[in-house]
This record gives C-alpha cells, structure tokens and sequence, in this order.
C-alpha cells in the first residue's frame, strides 16, 4: 500500500504532539535526597572542626604530642608526666638545671634484673622506708672519695670522723678495732661495759692521754694492767694509792705520818710505817 491510499495515518501522526520524558528524583525523595547531603557536610565540617581543635588541644606538632617531644637524643618530656604502664628506658635525666622528681601514691621502686631476669638488686622508697637490697652498697662524696661501703663481710666508715649524736652513745656487740679513739673537743670521752668485762688490746700497746682532763678508770670487780713483753709506766708528778691497808703501828706513842709501799708476792700492795729498816715483813699478814 503507497503512501496516497493511506491519507488518514499521515493525519493521526501530525495532529500528535511529541512526548517528553523526565529523567531525576522528584518530589519528597529529592527532599530527602538533599537532606542527606547537607547532614553529610555538617558532619564533615564538625569532625573537621574538631580534629583541629584536638589537635590544638593536645598540642600536636611534627617534632611530637603535648608534653612529649622525639629529639635525636630520644624522648623529651616537658612538665609533669604519668605512666599508667611500665617504663622501660636505658637512661632518665632532667633538664640541665632542674632537679629529676619521682612521686608515688605508695611506693618507688628500681630493680636491677641480670641476663636470666634475676633479681641482683633493688631499691624500694616507701612509706614505710627506705628498703635497699644488694651485694655492696657504696656512699661516695662528689671529688670520688670512698664515704661509707658495706657488704656481707665488713662496714667500712670512709671519712674522716664517724659522729654518733645520740644520747646512749654507741653500742657495740661485739669486737671494735680502731686505730684512734678521740672526743669531740671539751667533751668527755667514755668507754662502758654496764653488765660485761672491758678489754682494751693492742699488738703494739695502748696508749691513753688526757691532755686538758683527768683519766679515770672504775670497775667493780678487779682492774687489770698487764705487758707481758714491757714494761708499765705511771709518769705523773703525784701518784696516789688510795685506801690501802696500813701495816702494824709504832710503839711508839707519836703518829708515824711516813710510809712505805710493800709488796705482796701475790702483787698485793699495802702501807707499812717507815722505820730505820725495812718494816714490809712485820706486817706480811696482810699478804693472805
């Protein structure tokens, strides 16, 4: 069929308008649509807003955060610090010129651990002291010179005078060697043994000077001088012998004011009244 025998078509197709089809989102789900999207930008610009602030705030820089700084040497920390956890670091100093503080609600302890995770050493500062726990403890002044050292054998006092300020003094329980004993000046110096013997020995000798006082030496029981290889000097300008027995009296009726001094084969010593001869053998009695 041709074109001509079919006018009517020709007619419907011009008489037709042209349909248009809309292509996007309209209505509520555009609303919606757009209300996601600036949700979306307000929550970017809050996060935003507060990544700068914490950033701000904690004090973030490229050499480091807040107090802490990272240095070629290591860590730098700035103002007061607190670890939650265990610290582990091969060497903690202060600023030059400021002093290192170490604070704890209950205690500060250092261990010193060997290569099997020993314990060698500790030092623990508490409330209830100061707990130290090694094989040798040292105590040196600042020029390097040995102050105080103790271990398992002995305790060395370093300096050049070991003061005891207490009341009692010092008490020893067992053997003290010393090559000087001295008191403080115009202070008194006591040796005392309330309940036990005191012995004073020496290879050498022992010597005892009093330069601006008396010596005195008192015991209850017996008190003993004794060199086995010498000799024992009193050299004073008066030597008094107190209380010492007095042999027999003159017969004679006149006060005998001059004795001398006898002694015992048993070391006893006594008073005899002087005569022309010796008067030691008249009053031996008092020998036993």
């Amino acid at each position: 069929m041709t074109q001509e025998q079919c006018p009517h078509r020709n007619n419907v197709q011009s008489t037709e308008k042209p349909q248009v089809y809309k292509v996007g989102i309209y209505g509520w789900r555009k609303r919606c649509l757009y209300f996601l999207v600036l949700l979306l930008m307000i929550l970017i610009v809050v996060n935003l807003a507060l990544t700068i602030w914490i950033l701000k705030v904690m004090n973030f820089t490229i050499d480091g955060m807040g107090h802490l700084r990272i240095t070629e040497r290591g860590l730098k920390l700035e103002g007061d610090s607190e670890f939650l956890q265990p610290l582990y670091a091969k060497e903690i100093q202060s600023r030059p010129g400021s002093p290192l503080f170490l604070q704890s609600s209950k205690n500060v302890s250092v261990n010193i651990l060997n290569e099997k995770k020993q314990l060698v050493s500790q030092l623990v500062a508490g409330s209830h002291g100061v707990h130290a726990r090694g094989k040798m403890l040292e105590v040196k002044s600042s020029a390097g010179k040995l102050l105080f050292s103790a271990d398992d054998h002995e305790v060395v006092v370093g300096a050049e005078r070991l003061r005891v300020m207490g009341a009692e003094g010092a008490v020893f329980s067992n053997s003290v060697e010393t090559p000087h004993v001295r008191a403080e000046p115009f202070k008194e110096l006591r040796l005392e043994s309330p309940t036990r013997s005191l012995y004073m020995e020496a290879p050498k000798g022992v010597k005892i000077e009093a330069d601006a006082g008396d010596f005195q030496a008192t015991c209850r029981s017996n008190l003993r001088l004794e060199s086995k290889d010498g000799e024992i000097s009193l050299d004073a300008r008066k030597i008094k012998l107190l209380r010492l027995p007095e042999g027999k009296t003159s017969p004679s009726g006149t006060r005998q004011t001059v004795f001398e001094v006898c002694v015992c084969p048993n070391g006893k010593l006594f008073l005899s009244q002087a005569g022309t001869g010796s008067t030691c053998q008249i009053s031996s009695n008092l020998c036993l």
